[in-house]
């Protein structure tokens, strides 16, 4: 059993929001036809009723597929400061989801969603609470050792890999840490603008050299902010969980014809399989 997972980021309802390419997602996503949908965060760009209520309409035209929705920094209030203390994810809960870390199962893969805002303490940069750490824990120590364990949160828990500055999450590597314990096999994310695919290895060794976590950023994916060398652009990324391999396919729009397409494809071997080329080891590919 496998599964086909769709993933979408900082969609930004609101003035960023850019509907035919929402258009152009939504077609592709059908002729797809996933498993399920992931979004990692950033659903509105400043957490009005209204904008809300657009992601809700635009959630339910994709209510063929299950779902696992986050919430992202900027979906909860900046300038309302009495809303962002006292009640930060009030219409989320109400609009789009209750439920703040979700965890969805579909096909061989089990995903935890990780709410990474942290609206009295860190506006932007976001962060991740023990008590998190131990609910994901919970719920993949309930799961066969065999499934695809996928942590979703919105957060970057790395700098960007480009000349556009950011900083990691407080507390990433403490995270990753506790992922790599918990044998989880990839992170999808969003909030940087940019994608970015590849291994937790790249950036911080950890104790285990031999159980990276991938990493899977996506842009933003209907939104005019991107940001780097996706400056302007939208991407999404397609995640395939097979029995021995994990596959990424990144695709980008392109204005010129207005549609998605596939721009490139990554290929991971997953822990305890050997890949038969010389030269790679577990866990990476020459693809």
């Amino acid at each position: 059993m496998s599964a086909k997972i769709v993933h979408i980021s900082d969609l930004h309802f609101g003035p960023p929001f850019v509907p035919s390419v929402a258009e152009a997602l939504l077609q592709e996503i059908s002729s797809l036809a996933p498993d399920a949908i992931v979004v990692s965060g950033d659903l509105t760009q400043r957490a009005k009723r209204h904008q809300f209520e657009a992601a809700r309409q635009f959630f339910d035209r994709m209510s063929d597929y299950p779902m696992l929705v986050i919430p992202g920094n900027h979906d909860v209030a900046l300038w309302r400061i009495f809303e962002r203390l006292v009640r930060p994810h009030a219409l989320y809960r109400e609009i789009i989801s209750p439920d703040l870390n979700p965890v969805l199962h579909v096909g061989n893969a089990v995903l935890v969603g990780l709410d990474s805002t942290a609206p009295r303490r860190s506006i932007s940069n976001g962060r991740l609470d023990r008590h998190q750490l131990n609910h994901s824990e919970k719920a993949f120590a309930e799961v066969p050792e065999d499934k695809v364990r996928i942590v979703v949160a919105h957060h970057q828990f790395a700098p960007g890999h480009d000349r556009v500055f950011d900083v990691s999450m407080p507390g990433a590597r403490r995270a990753i840490d506790c992922f790599v314990e918990q044998r989880v096999e990839m992170i999808l994310g969003g909030h940087l603008h940019r994608s970015y695919i590849g291994s937790s290895l790249d950036f911080f060794p950890g104790h285990h050299r031999d159980r990276g976590v991938i990493i899977v950023q996506c842009g933003t994916s209907t939104s005019s902010r991107g940001k780097g060398r996706e400056r302007d652009e939208n991407t999404f990324n397609v995640i395939e969980t097979g029995a021995q391999t994990l596959v990424v396919t990144h695709y980008l729009y392109f204005e010129e014809v207005g549609r998605f397409a596939p721009l490139s494809k990554h290929s991971f071997t997953r822990p305890g399989h050997t890949l038969n080329v010389a030269g790679y080891g577990p866990g990476l590919s020459p693809t």
